[in-house]
């Protein structure tokens, strides 16, 4: 099958980064996403109401800008390689340690240690990839990139399906190790950003230095950040729990697995197709209208009535949330200047996660109100998202095609 051609365009080089980073991105969602499939099982575990365990999800969310940060910044003194190899590792073995934790008190703790090294993998990826295609493939890559994270989602809920039952939830944060494979992928095949390299004899400026007169953008990215992650964390998290809460299928059976899978399916759809629209139309308005888009598809998302509807509105909502996000990584690397490009988009991403953090245990809260109705909270939530999004993306500025490192040519 040919690639395509955004793809094809790039040399052997470019590609080896393009797929570490992707699949950095891939397997940092697959161990994320763990967790939101054992909520219930953990619950009855450690004898807790199930919205104490959703705390591990939100514990993970708050401290992904502390990671952000904290990587971001060695990436942009360090380089971009060697951290992400360095966060890759760390993740996963916090991952593992889940697996023996004692209490529900240490599991939480170790979910916030997680979601640091969480936080430092999504922008030193995107900014390692974004630097080093041409920017005419940027649309594309962007939404390949951004489509590792529902990918993730599907390895986490496979996984789920063929093995919660062998091994138990325990088990399957053991299977979170195997994101560490991935380094020896990027020691031989994947060499540094060329933006970065051309760079590296500079003088290090500090954080608020380089950052000065950019402050402005760093609040509007967050706050835009926020309604995104408020957007796909309000139509994922939850999902699984609605499944086998609203819907009454058991988690690992595979009608589950099979609406997880059109959920994701959909996602990966939506990334590739926005991400390759927002070449021709436009960032903001390739964001705007698949977050607008997303509205009338609510009521067969959580409403259907039959399997084969929810399924479709599975699909179809995932097309339009992670179409949205498809284009998220190129547009905030081509609005971060190239001195702080590897701790600017990371950290307003992850400082918007710190916001919309509170999102599945608001929607639990919801649902408890409203008789227990998860299909209610998750969807008047994200039919208020939707607009706010598109709102914000239509007030925010865009560069498409702006050229990066010190000759500002479309690479």
């Amino acid at each position: 099958m040919a690639l395509p051609a955004a793809l094809r365009e790039l040399d052997s080089t470019q590609r080896h980064t393009v797929l570490a980073s992707f699949l950095g991105w891939t397997l940092d969602a697959f161990d994320y996403f763990l967790l939101t499939f054992v909520i219930l099982a953990v619950a009855q575990e450690f004898h807790v109401p199930k919205q104490e365990v959703t705390y591990g999800l939100f514990l993970t969310l708050a401290a992904r800008p502390v990671g952000a940060l904290i990587f971001g910044r060695l990436a942009d003194r360090y380089g971009r390689r060697p951290v992400l190899m360095f966060d890759i590792i760390l993740f996963s073995v916090l991952e593992v340690a889940c697996a023996f934790a004692p209490s529900l008190g240490i599991l939480l703790g170790l979910r916030f240690l997680f979601g640091i090294a969480m936080g430092g993998e999504w922008g030193i990826g995107a900014s390692l990839a974004m630097e080093s295609i041409p920017a005419k493939s940027r649309g594309f890559v962007s939404g390949l990139l951004q489509s590792g994270y529902p990918v993730g989602f599907f390895l986490a809920a496979l996984a789920n399906w063929l093995l919660v039952d062998l091994i138990g939830w325990r088990g399957l944060f053991v299977v979170g190790a195997l994101p560490a494979l991935l380094v020896l992928y990027i020691r031989r095949k994947v060499p540094e950003s060329p933006v970065w390299e051309a760079r590296r004899s500079e003088a290090r400026q500090g954080i608020f230095e380089s950052m000065r007169g950019h402050w402005k953008l760093f609040i509007y990215l967050m706050l835009l950040m926020a309604a995104f992650n408020m957007f796909s964390h309000g139509s994922q998290d939850m999902y699984p729990t609605f499944v086998q809460e609203t819907l009454k299928i058991p988690a690992g059976s595979g009608t589950a697995f099979m609406l997880t899978a059109l959920l994701n399916l959909g996602a990966l759809f939506g990334g590739l197709t926005f991400g390759s629209l927002s070449e021709k139309i436009g960032r903001r308005r390739a964001i705007i209208i698949a977050a607008l888009l997303a509205i009338p598809v609510i009521p067969l998302w959580t409403y259907g009535g039959s399997l084969l509807l929810l399924g479709l509105g599975a699909f179809l909502i995932q097309v339009m949330v992670q179409g949205a996000w498809g284009v998220v990584p190129t547009h905030l690397n081509e609005l971060s200047p190239d001195a702080v490009r590897g701790t600017l988009p990371g950290f307003a991403y992850q400082m918007g996660n710190l916001l919309a953090a509170i999102t599945a245990t608001a929607q639990t809260w919801i649902a408890d109100r409203h008789g227990g109705s998860f299909a209610f909270a998750m969807s008047t939530w994200i039919g208020a998202v939707a607009v706010v999004l598109a709102l914000l993306t239509w007030l925010g500025p865009e560069a498409r095609g702006v050229g990066f490192g010190k000759d500002c040519d479309a690479a």
